[in-house]
């Protein structure tokens, strides 16, 4: 399964330091029981990998810090200008080239 992002990971500590030895206590020993009831009430049957890779995908895009609306349209400006600057520089190379092999070299 997919690890938990570090948000989690603090809002997890910051909870385990605002309660108390007894509670935490009392939680693991319910939880202990449980994983006990759990295990003996019913087998673990192992998952196929496609199905265990579908988990950790979802698990791994749950965790993925997604653009907001400008940073999506700053970086596609960005991107359409840089291939306007390529695209331009080709085509003056293309016509260079085009010049070249007709003029000099097939005469």
């Amino acid at each position: 399964m997919a690890r938990p992002t570090r948000q989690q990971r603090r809002a997890r500590r910051s909870e385990r330091s605002e309660s108390s030895l007894a509670e935490q206590a009392r939680s693991s020993r319910q939880s202990s029981t449980l994983r006990t009831q759990k295990l003996g009430s019913e087998p673990k049957v192992a998952r196929p990998r496609r199905f265990r890779f579908i988990g950790e995908s979802v698990g791994e895009l749950k965790k993925v810090e997604w653009p907001g609306r400008q940073q999506l349209v700053q970086g596609t400006l960005v991107v359409l200008i840089a291939c306007a600057i390529v695209g331009g520089y080709l085509a003056i190379a293309d016509l260079a080239f085009k010049h070249l092999v007709q003029n000099v070299l097939l005469g």
